[in-house]
C-alpha cells in the first residue's frame, strides 16, 4: 500500500507541475495575441486545435495506457508539453496573420495532446492506487482535482505576470525549463505501483456499453462547454476592454488584474472541489444520494449565468457596480461548478471497473474535451455576435442539457461493484 501511495503522490506532483505551465500558457497566448490585435473569433481559433486534440487523445490514451501502462502516457504528456513550449519560441512576429494563427494552433494542438495524456494518467491512478474505504475514493479524487485547479490558477496569474514583466518568449522558455526538470526527476524517482498494461487490450474496448458512463459523459460535455463559453474568450476580453486605457502601463495593469481574477476563480474552484466530499457528507452517503446531489447542484448552477446575462444585457455601459457584480456572480458560479465537477469526477470512477478504468476515464474526458471545444468556439462567436450577455445566456442553455444528462443516471443497473460506494 505504501508503494502505491508513493506512486500516487509522484504522479500528482508531476501533474501539478504540468498544470502550472498549462494555465500560464493559456494566459500568455490569450493576452499576448489580443495585444497584437486578434479578434475574439481569431483568439478562439488559437485554442480550437487544443480542444480537438483533446478529443482524439482521450479516445486513444485510455487504450494506450491499458496496453502500455500509465507511466508511458504520463512521460509522453510531459515530454510533448516541453516540445510545444520550445516550438512556441520560434514564432516570428514578421509572419503573416494567417501563418501565425496556423502555427499557434498547431502548437496548441500538441499542448492539448500533452495535457490530456497527463490528465488521464493522473485521474486513472486515483482509481488504482487510492484507498476506497469510508468514502476514500471520493476524497482522493477531490484532493487531486481540487489541488490541480488551485495550481492551474496560480499558473494563470504567473502567465499574466510573466508576460507583463519578462515578455512572451522568455516566459515560454522559463516554463519549458521548469517542466523538463519535473520530467527528469519523475523518470528517475517514480516509484513502482502503476499498472504496466496488458498487450491484449483492444481499441474497440474504449467505447463503453455502460449507460451510466455514457450519460455522465454527455452531461460532462455540456457542463464544461457552459464554463468555457464565457471563460476562454468572453470574460478576459470583456475585462480587458473595461480595465485597459490603451497605454502600455494601462495594458500591464489590465494583464495583472485579469490574470489575478482568472487565478482567483480557478483557485476558489479548486478549493471547493477539494472540500466537496466534506460539504456533501460523502463519507455517510451512498451512490444513489450522490447522483441525486448531482441533479440538485446542476440545477442550481443554471441560475447564475441566467441572472448575470439579464443584468449585463440591461446595463450595456460597464459600471464599477456591474463589474463587481459580474466578479461576485462568477465566483459563485465557480463554487457551484466545482461541486458539480467533483461529483462528476467521483461518479466516473464509481461507475468504472479497475480492468477498464483508463478506457472509461479516457472516454469520459474525450467528452470533456468535446465540451471545451464547443465552449471555446462558442466563446469567440457569441462574444463577437452579442457580447458577454450572449456568452452567459448560452452557458445557461448548455447547463440545462447537463442536468438532462445527469437525470438519466441510475443505480439499479450497470454499477460495477459495491466497493465503489461512498458508504
Amino acid at each position: 500500500m505504501q508503494q502505491g501511495i508513493a506512486a500516487y503522490i509522484a504522479v500528482t506532483a508531476a501533474y501539478w507541475g504540468f498544470m502550472v505551465t498549462d494555465g500560464a500558457l493559456r494566459m500568455l497566448v490569450l493576452l499576448h495575441f489580443h495585444g497584437l490585435g486578434y479578434s475574439p473569433v481569431q483568439l478562439a481559433y488559437l485554442f480550437v486545435l487544443y480542444e480537438i486534440a483533446g478529443i482524439v487523445t482521450n479516445l486513444s490514451a485510455g487504450w494506450i495506457a491499458a496496453r502500455y501502462g500509465l507511466a508511458s502516457t504520463l512521460f509522453a504528456g510531459l515530454s510533448l508539453q516541453v516540445v510545444a513550449l520550445l516550438m512556441l519560441t520560434q514564432l516570428d512576429p514578421t509572419w503573416a496573420l494567417g501563418l501565425s494563427v496556423a502555427f499557434v494552433m498547431l502548437v496548441q494542438g500538441l499542448s492539448g495532446v500533452a495535457k490530456d495524456l497527463s490528465k488521464m494518467s493522473a485521474k486513472s491512478a486515483v482509481k488504482i492506487l487510492a484507498p476506497t474505504g469510508a468514502g476514500g475514493l471520493f476524497r482522493w479524487v477531490a484532493v487531486l482535482t481540487g489541488s490541480k485547479n488551485a495550481v492551474k490558477g496560480m499558473g494563470f496569474f504567473l502567465g499574466a505576470a510573466m508576460l507583463a514583466l519578462i515578455g512572451f518568449e522568455v516566459s515560454v522558455l522559463v516554463m519549458a525549463g521548469f517542466l523538463a526538470m519535473v520530467l527528469g526527476v519523475l523518470v528517475v524517482k517514480l516509484p513502482k505501483g502503476l499498472p504496466t498494461g496488458r498487450k491484449t487490450a483492444k481499441f474497440r474496448e474504449v467505447f463503453s456499453k455502460n449507460r451510466n458512463i455514457n450519460w455522465l459523459s454527455f452531461a460532462r460535455m455540456f457542463l464544461f462547454g457552459a464554463r468555457d463559453v464565457w471563460f476562454v474568450v468572453g470574460i478576459p476580453i470583456y475585462f480587458y476592454a473595461v480595465l485597459s486605457d490603451g497605454t502600455a502601463e494601462g495594458n500591464r495593469t489590465a494583464f495583472f488584474m485579469i490574470g489575478g481574477f482568472m487565478a482567483l476563480w480557478i483557485i476558489l474552484y479548486g478549493a471547493v472541489q477539494a472540500s466537496a466530499p466534506k460539504l456533501l457528507g460523502a463519507k455517510s452517503q451512498n451512490l444513489d444520494t450522490l447522483i441525486r446531489d448531482a441533479r440538485i447542484w446542476g440545477s442550481a448552477l443554471v441560475v447564475v449565468p441566467s441572472v448575470l446575462a439579464v443584468l449585463v444585457f440591461l446595463t450595456p455601459t460597464p459600471t464599477p457596480w456591474l463589474t463587481a457584480t459580474i466578479i461576485a456572480g462568477l465566483l459563485v458560479f465557480g463554487g457551484i461548478f466545482a461541486v458539480n465537477s467533483s461529483l462528476h469526477s467521483y461518479l466516473i470512477l464509481a461507475f468504472s471497473t479497475n480492468d477498464r478504468v483508463t478506457m472509461d476515464v479516457g472516454f469520459y474526458y474525450m467528452a470533456n474535451a468535446a465540451g471545451r471545444l464547443m465552449g471555446t468556439v462558442l466563446s469567440g462567436a457569441t462574444y463577437q455576435l452579442g457580447g458577454l450577455p450572449l456568452c452567459l445566456a448560452t452557458a445557461a442553455v448548455l447547463l440545462i442539457l447537463n442536468v438532462a444528462g445527469v437525470a438519466k443516471l441510475r443505480t439499479d443497473t450497470d454499477i460495477p461493484h459495491a466497493g465503489n460506494s461512498c458508504a
